[in-house]
């Protein structure tokens, strides 16, 4: 039976890292362990290759083997969302086409990089993409690395045809799910995709989170979640501000921080690829600090603090 995605795009969804071994191929092994341990923690979806997957740098072809990976992994039992990330549109169509091929239930499209299209650019883009597969397509809007963003009016213009099923925030703008969605349809779903405001996104009418810091504590975000649904605001409040030290330094180096942070929990190596390099030791000294704010005594006791 088809779920729509309305039913599993909420809550808390991790933006998966794409682990590499010392001859820096894919580490099939300890992705999908990564992929288990979100199964097991009760994720409703998880990301792969967008942005902490390190998108940019994977082949066409390793991205389709990640997918398959995941795919086979969740077994149906987790929404698997595919990056289709590329500022060029045929290969963005070319990526969905494999996610689709795949097994994915849904691709995720950015908004073009470097190019710094027009809205109308952007707007053609993502219905161009839609177009060419059959699965619902998640929009990313990320200021920060496009410099443009999408525009609201281009947002509403999109969801017209409702294989455009939610949204990525990454603004910050904590506003936007209060302030739009009264002209999107029911179904459609807002999720930040900056950990910074996420409680804020979340307790002004946003439906989660994609987050990276859910890599590393999934159950404390999780609890977030339900706290924030429940209106026990004051408890999540004080919940996410345990997190902001180590969503700081993920922030400061995405994904490297991740990655090292993965590493101390001994779940994946801390290998990246060019041009992202691994952390200096100051910034290794701040992800243990990080994890030690958190208070949780089981990743105290994974990293020996």
């Amino acid at each position: 039976m088809l779920i729509p995605p309305a039913a599993w795009f909420t809550g808390f969804i991790p933006d998966l890292p794409t682990p590499f071994d010392g001859a820096d191929a894919i580490d099939l092994a300890a992705f999908a362990a990564l992929c288990e341990r979100q199964v097991a923690a009760g994720v409703p979806a998880i990301v792969v290759c967008e942005t902490a997957g390190e998108a940019p740098t994977l082949s066409s072809a390793e991205q389709e083997l990640v997918i398959r990976t995941a795919v086979d992994v969740a077994r149906g039992r987790v929404r698997v969302i595919a990056g289709a990330v590329s500022n060029a549109t045929s290969h963005a169509i070319e990526l969905a086409r494999r996610a689709e091929a795949a097994g994915a239930d849904a691709v995720m499209s950015v908004v073009p990089a470097y190019n710094k299209p027009m809205q109308e650019g952007m707007l053609a883009h993502f219905r161009t993409i839609a177009g060419a597969i059959g699965l619902p397509v998640i929009l990313h809007d990320n200021p920060s690395r496009t410099l443009r963003p999408l525009a609201d009016e281009t947002l509403l213009r999109l969801v017209e045809s409702r294989q455009f099923v939610g949204l990525r925030d990454g603004s910050g703008d904590i506003t936007r799910p209060m302030r739009l969605s009264r002209n999107l349809p029911a179904s459609f779903r807002f999720l930040s995709g900056d950990d910074t405001t996420t409680f804020g996104f979340i307790a002004d009418g946003g439906d989660g989170a994609i987050s990276e810091v859910a890599n590393i504590a999934p159950d404390l975000c999780r609890t977030i979640f339900s706290h924030v649904r429940q209106g026990r605001l004051q408890s999540a409040r004080y919940l996410h501000k345990r997190l902001i030290p180590l969503i700081a330094c993920l922030s400061r180096e995405s994904p490297a921080a991740l990655k090292y942070g993965l590493n101390l929990l001994g779940l994946m190596s801390a290998a990246t690829r060019l041009p992202i390099v691994p952390l200096d030791a100051a910034a290794q000294r701040g992800v243990v600090r990080a994890f030690a704010a958190i208070a949780d005594e089981e990743l105290i006791d994974s990293v020996g603090a």
